[in-house]
């Protein structure tokens, strides 16, 4: 027994076999996890869960299914992990806030923007939405590859058919070892528009394509500042960008108001509310009154009640400056290739995806070639028996069994034996001259499907109409309107857009002390009234200089040696009246 477990021990290094247990599992997550693949822009999480609810015909046509029944499918079936992972993932799909073109359409509380989790997957319901459908048609076409499941008892599709380019449409992002992607969403015409002018046009230049696609497009709006950051990331495959919330002004009679409409993609809104209450609260920006939550199922609204004497826009500027209402995205265009992690340029992702549906197309055009010419071949043994139906009548009669008869029809009259099998299951009712009349017409029907197929398989020009045309389809189906502008320059907001300019008494005295005070310090004498000490100064010290400025304007001084400086007013100390400077 000792000997035989000897035997069975090996002497291995510990570094390498760490280093080959990490790499493996690197490569887990890498590939099998956190990030998508460049062709339909799914994880193998979200490509199960859609193939799950197309197996169980949950589709957006028919009743809502329980949330829980979706998950155990996909975990028993497809995906052997966590049932909350699971249910996350299906939940994100849902979330109009999340997703530019949602691919599930959620029945109950599948959470909200303020950071609300959803109800539990027992009280929730789900199916497909029409986009879905989309990723999923025509998989019964043999047009992807299928493999097995993790424990081999069922077949899964590697990737998706996926008519929409669901990666730039609906974005990705995931963190996987050593790698992440960050990848935004689009406008579902812009895409489409990009790939139909570079299917007519494949060496088009990315300034070309550029015309067709104006940047991200994110589902809470938002303003995007800059445009130089979206270039970066289309031709390197990474990039920054700003994004501010969108705001307005509105005015009383007393005081404004700054009414926040739109926030940058993934903020929680219930937190920046949160957030730009305790900055007011400790001061740390001045004017803001009250912020109250206003929004409702038609939008978001955030009130940003001012102080009578504040300044809307130093308010707002304090606001983009210290809160998420300006956020940073970093464009990080990552994805899985021949099961590859790759960073790509926009016009590798959209010719990636123009070279998919080619391949969709080609494979179910062979598909349904086979098929049509599988029941002509039919079609014309059925002919054949119609035109000799009673030699046919009688062979039939005269044999002992069915499978002489079947072997009488194959020898005397040329037949294959398929084609023999059709006619003996064939009815009675087919020798009517209607049934004639349906069996010639379907024939030629069929014929002239052959062709037009074959035709496709033949023809790059007629291969690539069809895409078109498909692409033609769903942009007219899922298009919507931009929610997410852009605007052309960015400027920091530095120090003199959160200083309100405002009138202020600067005063130097003879010995070099200087300070600012504001105007509204100094108040009208009337008649009889007593006079205020406007500054304490040193014994041998007086005021030599006394002006009125406005605190974005800049000082300029002239030293002994004739060299000139200059300062803005506000950088000079605000002081009391009575301070020395």
């Amino acid at each position: 027994m000792s000997d035989l477990l000897n035997q069975d021990i090996q002497n291995v290094n510990i570094e390498d076999s760490i280093k080959e247990s990490y790499l493996d599992y690197s490569m887990s997550v890498i590939v099998g996890r956190a990030l998508p693949d460049a062709r339909d822009g799914l994880k193998p999480v979200h490509r199960r869960i859609l193939y799950a609810m197309y197996e169980l015909g949950v589709t957006s046509r028919v009743a809502y299914k329980k949330s829980a029944r979706i998950v155990g499918d996909v975990i028993g079936k497809y995906h052997p992990h966590g049932d909350i992972a699971v249910y996350d993932a299906l939940v994100r799909m849902a979330q109009d806030f999340s997703m530019r073109l949602e691919l599930v359409d959620g029945q109950g509380n599948f959470g909200s923007i303020d950071g609300d989790s959803a109800a539990a997957m027992r009280y929730t319901e789900a199916r497909m939405t029409q986009a879905a459908e989309e990723l999923l048609r025509d998989i019964d076409k043999d047009t992807v590859d299928f493999l097995p499941n993790y424990d081999d008892t069922l077949q899964e599709p590697d990737i998706l058919p996926s008519r929409l380019p669901n990666l730039l449409i609906n974005g990705s992002n995931g963190i996987a070892v050593g790698m992440a992607t960050n990848i935004p969403p689009h406008r579902v015409d812009e895409i489409i528009d990009a790939l139909v002018y570079l299917i007519d046009n494949p060496k088009a230049p990315l300034e070309e394509v550029l015309q067709f696609i104006e940047g991200p497009d994110f589902p809470t709006g938002g303003i995007i500042y800059g445009k130089s950051g979206i270039r970066e990331a289309y031709e390197g495959g990474r990039g920054r960008i700003k994004i501010r919330a969108k705001t307005h002004i509105e005015k009383t009679k007393t005081k404004d108001i700054i009414v926040i409409d739109e926030i940058p993609y993934q903020v929680n809104k219930a937190r920046l509310v949160e957030q730009i209450a305790e900055l007011a609260k400790d001061k740390v920006i001045e004017g803001i009154s009250e912020v109250r939550d206003e929004s409702d199922r038609d939008g978001i609204r955030v009130v940003v009640e001012l102080k009578r004497e504040a300044m809307s826009e130093i308010v707002l500027n304090h606001l983009f400056k210290s809160t998420p209402m300006e956020s940073t995205f970093g464009i990080i265009l990552l994805a899985i290739h021949n099961k590859e992690p790759k960073v790509f340029t926009l016009l590798e992702l959209l010719e990636l995806f123009i070279s998919h549906r080619k391949s969709v197309v080609i494979r179910r055009s062979i598909f349904e070639l086979e098929k049509a010419k599988a029941r002509a071949h039919i079609l014309e043994g059925l002919k054949v028996a119609l035109e000799n139906i009673d030699e046919i009548v009688a062979l039939i009669r005269a044999s002992s069994d069915p499978k002489v008869a079947k072997e009488g029809l194959v020898s005397k009259f040329n037949l294959s034996e398929i084609q023999a099998q059709a006619i003996l299951d064939m009815r009675l009712q087919r020798l009517t001259g209607l049934e004639r009349d349906k069996i010639e017409n379907e024939y030629q029907e069929l014929l002239k499907e052959i062709a037009r197929l074959s035709e496709i398989l033949k023809s790059e020009a007629k291969l690539n109409a069809i895409i078109k045309e498909e692409l033609s389809e769903s942009k007219e189906k899922f298009s919507t309107k931009r929610k997410t502008a852009i605007e052309e320059d960015y400027e920091n907001i530095d120090m003199e857009d959160l200083i309100p300019n405002e009138p202020v008494v600067v005063t130097m005295s003879h010995r070099g002390y200087v300070k600012r005070v504001p105007v509204r310090t100094y108040e009208k004498q009337n008649r009889g009234g007593k006079g205020k000490i406007s500054a304490n100064t040193h014994e041998d010290d007086f005021i030599e200089s006394f002006f009125v400025s406005d605190t974005h304007d800049t000082i300029m001084f002239i030293t002994n040696k004739g060299q000139l400086y200059w300062l803005k007013v506000y950088r000079i100390p605000e002081a009391s009246r009575t301070a020395i400077g």
